[in-house]
């Protein structure tokens, strides 16, 4: 029997002998060719002075003196007009009860008694099956004459080579069709089937056309093969067979090529008419049916101008089938011999695939009193050791009981037996108390654990805050510039989190805004611009007629906010994609926090462009979350004091969520205001939870970052400490607001510390969501 896992397809035609050797491919989808041969006999088969099977027995001696097919599955063609092929369309029937009904078709099918044949059948794809019954289910029944098996796999057993599956060479083709040129079964709708496929196998003597979809299949031997070209040139240009048949093949070389095609005209007439004849027959019982391709294989298609006269003939797309999708093999494809003649070996690619499990069709003419006789001889050594064995060691155990029985004396073992019962009381007891211990160990080490757990949570939360705190962005407390505007801040209305077990749940529902978050190439999807049209006209106005009375003074007013994140954009590709979260299409997966962010900022103005709205939040804030901006100190844990990536805190996939228009806003002077600035602090413990956060939270941090207006001349929109006509000054600034929402993912973990849960959101995930409900991550669009 076979044991390397390789399979020979082997096909034994008229004019040669094709076998392939075939292994499952690396991705376990294609089939690796890593052996061929192609024995072409001294003369045809059909030869009437042939020796068919000294031929074929000389053949497979040469391939064995290259090979060695003794561990390997081998798999053999027979002609197809050698069998006998039905297909029935079973009515609406239980499925336990088809076997039953098969074997009512067999007998009515089969023009033999079925003790003289051997025959198989197969239910095929298409049909569905529902509550136990099964309609429009359609099955395909085989047969062979019994003394055509046997005469078929004479020359096999002769030389020593075990035949494992017998099948018919349409149905090798079939399955060729199938599993190359198909897709697989199970993604085939019945409802909506894809047009059929048509095979023509072109042989010496015959041509098997096959017409297939992968739900249905049909079949028909057309007794018109490459010897009747052959025939037609010996008729008439009076030749002898065998220089007829070099004519052939060397037609277009030849120096009367025209009269050679000429003589071949009416076989070429003959056969698309036969072709035809056939496709017009099916689509007429297959009132549905619609053909597409129509592939033609065999050495006999080679002929020059037979693919394109037959393509005219019948009207449809018709081409040699140059190139198998699934087989695989280099050493195989490359070979000289193998491209010459790769058209006739579509039937031993077809019994390859079913010989490794990977075909559609699945039956075998093989007697199974062959093969039954073929286990039992491999299992015989096996079975004669095995009962050598039982004997004797029946014989052994049933000698030591009776040498046990006779030397027992209850004087001799007394004193043995009851120190064997302290000694097992003993063992009793010392295992009770092992086990105890054991318990109370895993108890005190379930407790230590739970510890340990608590250990690395309690600070994740601070360590989260202050990370975030720290990637806000902000100016150097000693370059705050004068004009709120300028100020590289974003003012944090609002943060809320939410947990998810699986947090490619929520990437799913942010794909948009990660695409124009991080946008390919640099291009920037979404820039909102100023709504209020005539507002900007009229600022636009103003700053012309400022400019234009205070001279160079204007020019020389410096615009730094807007080269530093320039220069940031364009190291990031402009807003483009980078960083590891970037890259990472596929997004975050397992447990974890979502945390959203909701704020604005008044970097909008015209001189900030193209460093304002959505992309003045993809320089600073996305950019900082994805780990480019500054180090964060650690404050506990291992690597307390030292400073690392916000992404060791279990942070990234940061997404602008919700982008609006830019607006105008007045607010009050920071020269002016009461309070001197417009911050007003944080409430961590508000009314919106753990995280809520009250209004004006600056980009400095948590109530502590630079407060506008602190001092110092007058900002975009103020006029100093007071004006030369002595009017009273204006307490609000008009500014340019942008709002948006960013959501970033949050997986606790502390730097440097081992993971005790075994996955990082876990730790988190157990703390569950404090303060107000939860919402969906990505509910603002």
């Amino acid at each position: 029997m076979a044991r390397s896992g390789h399979v020979w397809g082997i096909d034994i035609g008229t004019c040669g002998l094709k076998a392939l050797r075939c292994t499952v491919g690396p991705e376990g989808a294609a089939v690796e060719a890593v052996a061929y041969e192609y024995i072409e006999y001294p003369m045809l088969l059909s030869d009437p002075e042939a020796d068919r099977v000294e031929l074929i027995r000389n053949a497979l001696q040469e391939l064995l003196s290259r090979h060695a097919l003794h561990e390997d599955k081998v798999v053999l063609s027979v002609p197809g007009q050698n069998g006998l092929t039905k297909y029935s369309k079973l009515p609406p029937i239980e499925a336990k009860k088809i076997p039953d009904i098969v074997q009512y078709e067999a007998r009515q099918q089969i023009p033999f008694p079925l003790d003289q044949v051997v025959w198989d059948w197969q239910r095929l794809p298409g049909g569905m099956e529902e509550a136990g019954f099964v309609i429009d289910a359609e099955v395909a029944i085989f047969a062979m004459k019994r003394e055509q098996v046997f005469k078929a796999l004479q020359p096999l057993t002769d030389v020593g080579i075990d035949v494992e599956v017998l099948q018919l060479a349409p149905v090798a083709l079939a399955n060729m069709v199938m599993f190359d040129q198909l897709p697989p079964v199970d993604e085939l709708d019945p409802d909506d089937p894809p047009p059929f496929t048509v095979l023509v196998s072109t042989g010496v003597d015959s041509t098997d056309l096959v017409v297939t979809n992968g739900l249905q299949i049909w079949q028909r031997s057309i007794p018109i093969g490459g010897s009747n070209f052959t025939k037609a040139i010996v008729a008439a240009m009076k030749l002898t067979f065998a220089k007829a048949e070099h004519l052939k093949r060397n037609a277009v070389r030849a120096e009367n090529a025209k009269d050679v095609f000429l003589a071949m005209r009416p076989v070429f007439n003959d056969f698309s008419a036969e072709l035809q004849r056939s496709l017009n027959y099916f689509t007429g019982t297959h009132k549905t049916a619609s053909i597409g391709k129509v592939f033609l294989l065999g050495n006999a298609v080679k002929l020059r101008g037979l693919s394109d006269f037959v393509a005219k003939q019948i009207g449809l797309d018709v081409a040699r089938l140059e190139k198998f999708e699934k087989l695989t093999g280099s050493a195989v494809l490359g070979a000289a011999s193998f491209r010459e003649n790769r058209l006739a070996f579509g039937t031993c690619y077809g019994l390859a695939a079913q010989g490794l499990g990977m075909a559609e069709m699945k039956t075998t003419l093989m007697p199974k009193q062959i093969l039954m006789d073929r286990l039992i001889l491999s299992k015989r050594p096996m079975t004669v050791a095995a009962l050598l064995l039982l004997l004797t060691t029946a014989f052994v155990g049933y000698a030591g009981n009776v040498f046990t029985w006779n030397s027992y004396a209850d004087s001799i073992y007394e004193t043995a037996l009851r120190s064997a019962d302290q000694a097992a009381s003993s063992s009793q007891s010392a295992k009770s108390a092992v086990q105890k211990a054991e318990q109370d160990r895993e108890a005190a080490a379930t407790g230590q654990q739970v510890f340990l757990k608590v250990t690395h949570r309690r600070f994740q939360t601070l360590e989260m805050l202050r990370a975030l705190r720290s990637v806000l962005p902000h100016d150097p407390p000693d370059a705050i510039p004068e004009d709120p505007a300028d100020r590289n801040e974003v003012h944090i209305d609002k943060v809320d989190l939410e947990y998810f077990s699986d947090l490619s749940t929520w990437f799913g529902s942010v794909k948009e805004q990660w695409e124009k978050t991080h946008p390919k190439d640099g291009i920037v999807l979404d820039e909102p611009d100023v709504e209020d049209e005539a507002a900007a006209a009229a600022e636009g106005a103003e700053g012309e007629t400022a400019s234009t009375e205070t001279g160079e003074a204007a020019e020389a007013e410096p615009a730094p906010e807007a080269e530093e994140p320039a220069a940031a954009a364009a190291s990031t590709g402009r807003g483009g994609r980078g960083g590891e979260d970037a890259a990472d299409e596929s997004g975050p997966t397992g447990p974890g926090w979502v945390i959203e962010l909701v704020g604005h900022h008044y970097h909008n103005e015209d001189r900030h462009k193209p460093n304002q709205s959505a992309q003045f939040v993809r320089d600073t804030l996305i950019k900082n979350l994805l780990g480019e901006g500054p180090d964060v100190t650690v404050d506990v844990g291992p690597l307390a004091g030292e400073t690392v990536s916000v992404r060791d805190f279990g942070i990234g996939y940061p997404v602008l969520i919700t982008s609006s228009t830019i607006q105008p806003e007045q607010v009050v002077n920071p020269l002016l205001a009461a309070d001197g600035g417009l911050s007003t602090g944080v409430g961590m413990m508000g009314d919106e939870g753990m995280m809520g956060m009250g209004s004006g939270m600056g980009s400095g941090g948590y109530g502590r970052g630079p407060r506008m207006g602190s001092g110092g001349p007058s900002s975009a929109g103020g006029s100093g400490e007071g004006s030369d006509d002595g009017e009273e000054e204006d307490p609000v600034v008009e500014l340019k607001r942008y709002d948006f929402v960013v959501q970033f993912v949050w997986v606790p973990q502390v730097p440097g510390e081992p993971d005790f849960d075994g996955a990082g959101g876990d730790a988190g995930g157990s703390s569950g969501r404090r303060g107000g409900g939860s919402r969906s991550s990505g509910g603002r669009r």
